[in-house]
Parts: C-alpha cells; sequence; structure tokens
C-alpha cells in the first residue's frame, strides 16, 4: 500500500495547488433550518485552529483518524472531530494542526509529512476558522489518546469515504429548533457539522482526481 500511498500523496499535491471546491463542499453538509440561527459570534474577528486528516496505509487501504471527543472539552462535547484545535501565539498553522495531533492522539509530530491544506470553515457557534491540512505516515503510526479530550479514537479507511451510500440526512432537534442534518455514517457513528464539511471537500477532491 506504501506506493498507492506515494501516489495518492503526489496526486494530491498537484490537486491542492489548484482551485478548491471548498463551497460547494460545506454547501453539502450544511444543516438546514427553516429558522436561521442566532450567533453570538461575528467571522469579522475569527479564532485561528487547524484540524489534520493524516492518511496511513492499513488494511490494504489508505485510513485516517476521527476521534470521539469527551464530555469534559469546552466545544462539541461528544462530537466526532479530526484531531485539531486552536493556534498558539508564534505558530503557522499548519504546525498547529500537527502539534494538536501529537497531543490529542499522541502521533509523533516528526513523522508527519505534510501534503497541503483545504479551504478554511468558519464556525458561528464557537467563532473558530478552522483551516484543514492533509498529512501522511509511511505507515500506521502508533498512538496514545489524551483521555481528557478524546473518549475513543477510531479509523476511516478512503473507500469508506467514498461510498455515497454513508452520506445520510436526519430531522434532528438543535438548539430548540427543527433541522435536517447531513451526516457522514461511520458504522454508527454520525459525523456532522464542520468536520462533515471537511470531508466532503476531502471526497469531491478524491473523486475529481478519480483516484
Amino acid at each position: 500500500m506504501l506506493a498507492e500511498l506515494n501516489h495518492l500523496v503526489a496526486s494530491l499535491q498537484k490537486r491542492l495547488s489548484n482551485s478548491l471546491p471548498g463551497q460547494e463542499a460545506h454547501q453539502l453538509a450544511k444543516v438546514q433550518s427553516q429558522t436561521p440561527f442566532s450567533f453570538f459570534n461575528s467571522i469579522e474577528t475569527p479564532v485561528p485552529a487547524s484540524v489534520l486528516i493524516l492518511l496511513f496505509p492499513k488494511d490494504n487501504d489508505i485510513h485516517f483518524f476521527l476521534t470521539k471527543r469527551t464530555d469534559a472539552v469546552e466545544h462539541h462535547k461528544g462530537q466526532i472531530s479530526l484531531p485539531g484545535g486552536a493556534r498558539e501565539d508564534g505558530e503557522q498553522l499548519q504546525e498547529t494542526a500537527i502539534r494538536e495531533t501529537e497531543e490529542e492522539i499522541g502521533v509523533d509530530k516528526n513523522i508527519i509529512q505534510l501534503v497541503g491544506g483545504l479551504t478554511p470553515f468558519y464556525i458561528p457557534v464557537t467563532g473558530f476558522m478552522v483551516h484543514p491540512f492533509i498529512g501522511w505516515c509511511r505507515k500506521r503510526p502508533s498512538t496514545n489518546i489524551q483521555i481528557d479530550e478524546v473518549h475513543k479514537l477510531f479509523t476511516v479507511s478512503l473507500s469508506t469515504l467514498l461510498d455515497d451510500q454513508i452520506f445520510q440526512s436526519e430531522n434532528w432537534e438543535i438548539r430548540g429548533q427543527e433541522a435536517i442534518v447531513p451526516f457522514y455514517n461511520f458504522e454508527g457513528r454520525k459525523v456532522w457539522g464542520v468536520t462533515a464539511a471537511i470531508l466532503s471537500e476531502f471526497k469531491l477532491i478524491l473523486k475529481d482526481m478519480k483516484l
């Protein structure tokens, strides 16, 4: 699988240097409600943050990590997300994504190689402007979760992400309002919101590359 991963990385680096389908992809994952949600935060004063899609070979496929957050974290309690967090002073955004991955799930930052970045996504409920990055490792890295932040760590294959049948929607109640919520159903784990938006862009790029 290493040869396939190397080919994917080279193809991604080339594709990410061109225009990205962020706007289209983010709309696919947008929560729909009859009454618009109101938030106190403004896109004019965002808090910079980063997340990482970390690719690695496993079981004759290429996988990436997702985490189920604990109920002790400040934001997005219990939700499933990519490793990441807020930028610290003096950091480049890609450094944030790699540092947070090491802190949250224990992957040695020295073995992570960066591929490139996707379209930033603003989260009005928290005020974060999330900058997604793609990285890779030559083999499945050792992990050690930060139990205060991460309840569970699991992996998803690219073939699973590319399966259109797992992208579903349901009627939920959010902030007291009825809403239609699109999500990825990874064996009963429902991934929605910003993480679904980021994965939707990644999926469109992979399909565009026709790998």
